[in-house]
């Protein structure tokens, strides 16, 4: 019954049959918990069962922020005892497997941070585009002490090779748009005031093309994707991790710091992971 009133943190608007735009919508930090998971997957099911769309673009409508990290005030067992989903992967991975192999061209439109959850939606689409001003990606998960669960181990060493997937998650540092271009942490990294004409552009010229020959050759492209279960044990160990001593006792420092608010140490997480060991 609660969740019949609680507010949606993913809308999505058709601009066309043929192309979508799915924005994120949870302020003040855009955090992804249960509700935006259980969204997320009726979405995905619906452009699964959409034959006339083509191409979903995702966004965000909060200032600062793509998407974030979890929720780390909501309940985990909310989202642990979600029902796996169809690729037999538990619930957040199932959403990213099935946006990588969809029939359908997916990008990101990234303006914001994109920590975590943000930066494992943004390797699961097929491009992705960030704001050479006002983008942000990270893995930030070493650095508190956890393991990422969304799949980045298994993503970024055949994206950007294996020393510069090693930089990123390790360092859990804070990367902008031309850094993240030049190692191929995204497509390309345009002038925040160019980045959503060119998205849009983009994306109403894919649409444009015959469905049958974007899902083939997406689907002969992904024959480079890694296998589902280096996805699922990097869940698995996420999980796990969660609770590990080391993670429980970072996870106070930031939070007396100011994390989970609009501030700083959100502003700046990685500086604020590079004091926690000294």
């Amino acid at each position: 019954m609660h969740a019949k009133t609680e507010k949606a943190q993913i809308r999505h608007t058709r601009v066309s049959s043929a192309y979508w735009r799915v924005t994120f919508d949870n302020p003040p930090l855009n955090v992804m918990g249960p509700q935006f998971v259980r969204e997320m997957r009726e979405i995905i099911k619906a452009v699964e069962a959409d034959e006339e769309v083509k191409v979903l673009v995702f966004e965000s409508a909060v200032e600062g922020f793509f998407l974030n990290h979890s929720d780390f005030n909501a309940d985990m067992k909310d989202l642990t005892s979600m029902p796996q989903g169809p690729t037999g992967l538990e619930a957040w991975p199932d959403i990213l497997v099935r946006i990588t192999r969809m029939p359908v061209v997916s990008i990101a439109l990234i303006r914001g941070r994109a920590t975590g959850n943000g930066s494992e939606i943004a390797l699961a689409c097929d491009m992705s585009f960030a704001s050479r001003e006002k983008a942000v990606l990270s893995q930030w998960e070493v650095g508190v002490g956890l393991v990422a669960g969304g799949g980045p181990m298994a993503r970024l060493p055949r994206q950007m090779g294996r020393q510069r997937a090693l930089e990123v998650l390790l360092s859990s540092n804070d990367i902008g748009g031309d850094l993240a271009e030049a190692y191929g942490y995204v497509n390309r990294s345009l002038p925040d005031g160019e980045l959503d004409g060119f998205v849009d552009a983009l994306a109403k010229r894919i649409a444009s093309f015959d469905k049958w020959a974007i899902a083939n050759t997406k689907r002969l492209v992904n024959t480079s994707l890694p296998p589902d279960v280096e996805i699922a044990e990097g869940w698995d160990t996420c999980i796990k991790s969660i609770a590990r001593p080391a993670a429980q006792r970072n996870f106070k420092t930031l939070f007396e710091e100011g994390f989970h608010k609009l501030g700083d140490v959100e502003d700046r997480l990685g500086y604020y992971l590079g004091r926690l060991g000294r």
